[in-house]
């Protein structure tokens, strides 16, 4: 799998638009209900008076709670909304890891829970947002920003990393992204996960490139510029040097392939 092979939607723009815009309607819906019902859960996390104008000044409020002072919480709200009003790229994606995320954690609470108290979230919401800055050519604001972010919430994820849609990034905590890595639609990744180099290539694809539908366990840790095939697993910990074929589970220090029974977890 190269670099042209990393998924991308592949469904018609007007069905995609109108899923996400139900979706994005439900999600104000819940939220909106759940601070009636509690109206002190929007100052406990720093989200004002809980009013929010639509999807994308919700996702800018929910980054702004971050922030920790009020200067701050209102530069990134301002940049964070105007991202998300304009890029619709970045909203449908960072919809998308809402949704997937709420139906492949076992904890309940749905959309609502995942978006407000999901560190992964989190991390990956502010990396739409400093993705988009970057490509518009505002790089010192992302890079700004992508400090701000990852002391927050604990990752470093380079602005110009390009992630698919539908990511589950579950805890996000320790998750260390290289400028060149690719990840696919459909990847789920633990804590303490690694996307780095060998220090030994300069090149413009020196960090892995994971295929569509991967799973990465918690601390793995993936260097160089190799190709991890659709439907792998990679188990908690290991280390991972050399390509991997689709649909294969590797384990270890370094990492070998491990052949797959009928009991075998083989992913999300």
């Amino acid at each position: 799998m190269k670099t042209a092979e990393i998924s991308k939607v592949g469904v018609g723009i007007a069905t995609v638009d109108a899923r996400r815009s139900e979706f994005a309607r439900l999600l104000l819906a819940e939220v909106h209900a759940l601070f009636q019902r509690d109206p002190d859960i929007p100052s406990i996390i720093g989200m004002g008076n809980g009013s929010f104008e639509g999807p994308a000044d919700l996702l800018a409020n929910v980054l702004a709670s971050a922030a920790t002072s009020a200067r701050n919480t209102d530069l990134v709200r301002k940049h964070a909304r105007s991202v998300f009003s304009s890029d619709a790229q970045a909203l449908g994606a960072a919809l998308d890891d809402i949704a997937v995320t709420a139906r492949k954690n076992f904890e309940p609470g749905g959309i609502t829970t995942t978006l407000l108290f999901s560190r992964g979230i989190h991390a990956l919401l502010a990396h739409r947002v400093t993705h988009s800055l970057w490509n518009e050519g505002r790089r010192d604001l992302a890079l700004a920003l992508k400090t701000l972010f990852g002391r927050a919430f604990s990752t470093d994820i380079h602005p110009a990393a390009r992630f698919g849609n539908g990511i589950w990034l579950d805890h996000g905590l320790g998750f260390v992204v290289g400028e060149t890595a690719a990840i696919g639609d459909d990847v789920s990744i633990w804590h303490g996960v690694t996307l780095g180099s060998t220090l030994k290539d300069n090149s413009d694809q020196r960090h892995p490139r994971i295929g569509r539908g991967t799973t990465i366990g918690a601390d793995a840790i993936l260097l160089g510029g190799i190709d991890i095939g659709s439907g792998s697993v990679i188990a908690a910990g290991s280390i991972v040097l050399v390509d991997v074929e689709p649909g294969t589970t590797v384990a270890g220090v370094p990492a070998k392939p491990k052949a797959r029974t009928e009991t075998s977890f083989a992913g999300f």
